[in-house]
């Protein structure tokens, strides 16, 4: 057995434990990560460290310790409370925390069991695992919304594997919820390469940028970079709490690794005067976008070619609209393609999502300086959705399932491809490349591209498994009950 797996164990039997209150993955991690960090901070303020984390003793690991019962829980509330006011990463981590356990015996058991264990000295991957375990658990929870936070994490090692992100480089990722692009890259870079101790503190401190609206997200993003050894206890926030589309990125960067929220539109909850609740759709006017919309996708893709240099390389994950919406959608199609070299577009199936019934595709593109000439000479394509099916139970995406898509990339020189489809050969191939001239030939230069036939409706052998066909058809009902209730929002909004 593992020396961890004690650990490990306890984490999750107390979670069990707490969930029969009613307390969900989501709280249970909030008040872990609060705890977590109050512990460590105690590690790290005695030898051999000896360092000043910022906690004032009043709030520290040893006086939540020394209390029980009621008087606990309400000690616990003010600690919340004061820490949230400091700055840095401690605030941060702080930010309008909430007591979320009801029961001051519980609290106790868990201050307890956080106690039992000296996190500093734990190797970090095992604290991350133990911390990435319960964010994916958390993301199963579909009542608590959190999956749209929570990237696959099959994907997000696809996506990094194909951009081989390089030592002594930035990364950052404008939502980077709970933050699985900063730790796959960190896990490639210290994979792949021999660091020495200058790229090893660059790495650590000044590789990974991120923002992310929502505080609980936040949250977490901070501390699983932080059990992941990125990021200083009583150091500055690498995550930003402001709305990246808001205004230009102060700082440019050489890579941009990302899957912004899905949605269409962008926009902001306020209370009207007769004290209900509305949202009104917000259109950033950037003087630096190509398109002044509304639409959230449009302006993340804007957004992120913008944080790019013009070295820089980009793989972000967009829903379909993206490839084939009018109007603006037309003109960022279209300036991408002549400003950016858009290399490769992976279309992806339904079902790798916590979001149900979600159609999206990656887009890999290379940031350039201004030319007359556009810089999108071909689009390599990778079909992985006609006739692939995945469920997020039964048959979750795999890294092994995106092998073939990486192998046809080929990331050690992307400029060697060889297409897979040949109408003659292969008409079952899943790559092949487009022209710039054949793709701005289409209908408002559509992006929305299939080659392949759709088996199950000539071939009822090809038709997945009945349990998975239902779970499918589930997903796109839901999807669709999902799409109904925003248009019936816009519609109340309108009256």
């Amino acid at each position: 057995m593992s020396p961890t797996a004690p650990i490990i164990s306890k984490v999750w039997s107390f979670c069990t434990t707490l969930r029969d209150d009613g307390v969900g993955y989501g709280d249970y991690l909030e008040q872990l990560t609060y705890l977590i960090f109050l512990k460590m901070a105690d590690e790290y303020a005695r030898p051999p460290y000896n360092r000043n984390v910022g906690i004032p003793d009043k709030y520290n690991w040893a006086s939540l310790k020394a209390k029980r019962g009621a008087e606990l829980e309400v000690h616990y509330v003010e600690l919340l409370r004061e820490l949230g006011t400091h700055k840095g990463m401690l605030g941060q981590i702080f930010t309008k925390a909430q007591n979320k356990i009801q029961d001051p015996a519980k609290l106790y058991r868990l201050i307890d069991m956080v106690d039992s264990t000296q996190w500093a000295i734990m190797e970090a991957d095992v604290k991350g695992d133990i911390y990435e375990g319960l964010l994916e658990k958390n993301a199963e929870d579909t009542k608590s919304g959190a999956g749209q936070y929570f990237t696959p994490r099959a994907l997000i090692r696809a996506m990094v594997e194909c951009v081989r992100p390089e030592p002594m480089k930035t990364i950052a990722d404008p939502a980077c919820g709970t933050g699985g692009f900063f730790l796959s890259a960190y896990d490639f870079l210290v994979n792949q390469h021999k660091l020495d101790k200058r790229q090893n503190a660059f790495l650590k401190r000044q590789t990974f940028f991120g923002n992310e609206i929502v505080a609980n997200t936040r949250r977490m993003c901070l501390m699983n970079m932080f059990l992941h050894n990125i990021g200083e206890i009583d150091g500055e926030s690498l995550i930003s709490p402001n709305d990246a589309l808001v205004a230009q990125s102060p700082q440019s960067f050489d890579y941009v690794l990302a899957n912004p929220p899905f949605g269409k539109k962008s926009s902001m909850s306020f209370t009207n005067d007769e004290g209900e609740q509305e949202t009104d759709e917000l259109t950033y006017n950037r003087q630096d976008f190509w398109a002044t919309t509304s639409n959230k996708q449009l302006n993340f893709v804007q957004h992120i070619r913008s944080m790019l240099k013009t070295t820089g390389t980009a793989a972000v994950v967009v829903p379909d609209n993206v490839l084939f919406e009018g109007g603006a959608g037309e003109t960022v199609r279209r300036k991408l393609l002549e400003n950016t070299e858009l290399h490769t577009i992976l279309r992806l199936p339904t079902g790798i999502f916590y979001a149900h019934g979600v159609k999206a595709n990656v887009l890999f593109f290379d940031n350039r300086e201004a030319s007359p000439n556009p810089w999108t000479k071909e689009v390599w394509y990778y079909d992985y959705r006609t006739n692939v099916h995945h469920t997020l139970k039964k048959k979750p995406l795999r890294y092994e399932d995106l092998a073939e898509f990486i192998a046809c990339y080929n990331p050690e020189n992307r400029h060697k491809r060889k297409p897979t489809w040949d109408a003659d050969t292969n008409p079952d191939g899943r790559w092949r490349k487009y022209s710039y001239e054949e793709l701005v030939a289409r209908d408002k230069a559509s992006l929305d591209v299939f080659w392949l036939k759709d088996k199950s409706l000539t071939d009822l052998e090809n038709l997945p498994e009945p349990d998975e066909l239902a779970e499918e058809i589930i997903e796109n009902l839901e999807a669709g009950l999902e799409s109904f209730r925003a248009v019936l929002a816009g519609l109340n909004g309108r009256t």
